[in-house]
């Protein structure tokens, strides 16, 4: 197919496989893997504690703010001043494996394997007390964790009505 503007090409099949790498609430699209908290922990000191703290805790960086913190919070949502984490915040744990294979570590995002994203997710799960040290995360068990805030989002009227147009725009 030649493109509309005279440059570029369009992607191969390959290609296009290679990024639709999506995970879902439901677990539709985890890859084929395991990991365990274990597992985890190795591969957390390696490549993540320099900039989460070696056990998630966070790191402050000198007039920009904090690494963020991953473990910890669990029940301050309700608090003046909540301590958002993987614990506290994210309602799936499928959403956690799925953000770690794709921009984790920061200085290189989606170099991560399935199995090693799995073992971080359960590191991740296990320091926040919601599955159990030898629990096995893989695409069967991941989507029936269930996250401490799973059921602290909702859909607010204004997001179910229909779009119109702002009379401020022009």
């Amino acid at each position: 197919m030649t493109p509309a503007h005279g440059f570029g090409r369009s992607p191969t099949v390959e290609e296009v496989a290679g990024w639709n790498i999506d995970v879902v609430p439901d677990g539709t699209g985890l890859p084929i893997g395991h990991g365990t908290a274990a597992e985890g922990a190795t591969v957390f000191a390696a490549r993540c504690a320099a900039c989460h703290g070696a056990k998630g805790e966070g790191v402050p960086v000198s007039g920009r703010g904090a690494f963020p913190r991953l473990v910890g919070g669990i029940g301050t949502l309700v608090d003046d001043v909540p301590i958002k984490t993987v614990g506290s915040y994210w309602p799936y744990a499928t959403g956690v494996f799925d953000y770690i294979r794709r921009a984790m570590p920061l200085t290189a995002p989606g170099s991560l394997t399935s199995n090693e994203a799995y073992s971080l997710t359960a590191f991740i799960l296990a320091r926040n007390g919601i599955i159990s040290e030898n629990a096995v995360m893989d695409e069967k068990s991941l989507p029936g964790v269930s996250m401490p805030n799973r059921n602290g989002f909702f859909r607010s009227a204004q997001s179910q009505s229909p779009a119109r147009p702002r009379s401020d725009r022009n």
